[in-house]
């Protein structure tokens, strides 16, 4: 009797212990379902906001380049009626240096507006199963002269496993891209200190408590940045550069967050800055 009775009990806890690590089994895969169903809501609500203003900046945009390409070409042509007109050598120098400005100022508002579509046009995503190892390896011969240019070591390491998310190749790269001229920027020209000068391009798998995700992170050994300026950094056309439009590092966070991935910074004075981009891997992919 006492026998059948043990029997009876350890059954009944072993059937409270299946019950519980069955909740929590359920109450984990739900919270999974809770929050890809949150941020595919974030990725519609986002979609809709872009679309709109997308819509609204393209007639915008046509509208400025036309006359811009006007004013573009009447230059070009005083340029050359100042070669041919028999004033004095000193004033051919100074009205020439006016005409210069005027080219570059006029090539500037091209490069803005080109930044400014690239941030606020609307993007097509055309996923496709990628390899990110393979994509930072073009990336890397791509942006190797740039880097040797500025006298700065370009470092590339992928992760030793197969690293592979489903995202919009082209798109992606330019994010990055904007992130590896961001970095050379950063270390200013060659000579004005002695740190070393190094930018590191790296991919990694990483499992967190909710989802499986691919990481590519780009770092750099420039100035760094104090805690205003970090704050600053994705709002369009802030930039402490003396160059550039302020828009590359917002439209890579676009970029990313349309793949509903996020973008991730950490940065101190002096000690450089490292930026990552983090893309969710579905259930079966990533690593081999």
């Amino acid at each position: 009797m006492s026998d059948v009775v043990g029997w009876l009990i350890a059954g009944g806890v072993g059937l409270a212990i299946g019950g519980a690590v069955s909740t929590l089994f359920s109450r984990a895969n739900s919270r999974k379902q809770i929050v890809r169903v949150r941020r595919a809501e974030r990725r519609a609500r986002s979609a809709e906001r872009l679309a709109e203003l997308g819509s609204m900046t393209s007639g915008l945009a046509h509208e400025i380049k036309n006359p811009l390409s006007t004013i573009g070409l009447n230059i070009q042509l005083l340029a050359e009626s100042l070669a041919e007109l028999k004033i004095e050598q000193d004033d051919r120098v100074r009205l020439g240096r006016r005409v210069d400005a005027l080219q570059r100022e006029i090539e500037r508002l091209k490069d803005i507006l080109t930044d400014f579509l690239d941030f606020a046009g609307e993007k097509k995503l055309d996923p496709s199963s990628t390899d990110l190892n393979a994509m930072v390896g073009e990336l890397a011969d791509f942006f190797h002269p740039q880097a040797e240019r500025q006298s700065v070591r370009l470092y590339v390491t992928p992760s030793t496993d197969s690293v592979v998310a489903t995202v919009d190749g082209p798109l992606v790269k330019q994010a990055v891209l904007n992130l590896l001229l961001n970095a050379l920027q950063a270390m200013g020209e060659p000579g004005e200190s002695s740190g070393p000068r190094e930018i590191y391009l790296r991919t990694e798998i990483a499992d967190d408590a909710e989802q499986r995700e691919a990481r590519l992170r780009v770092a750099d050994t420039g100035e760094g940045m104090d805690d205003e300026t970090l704050a600053s950094i994705f709002t369009p056309y802030f930039t402490t550069k003396s160059s550039g439009t302020g828009l590359g590092l917002p439209t890579s966070r676009r970029i990313i967050e349309e793949h509903g991935g996020r973008i991730e910074v950490h940065s101190e004075p002096g000690r450089g800055t490292e930026f990552t981009l983090v893309f969710p891997i579905e259930e079966g992919a990533g690593a081999a």
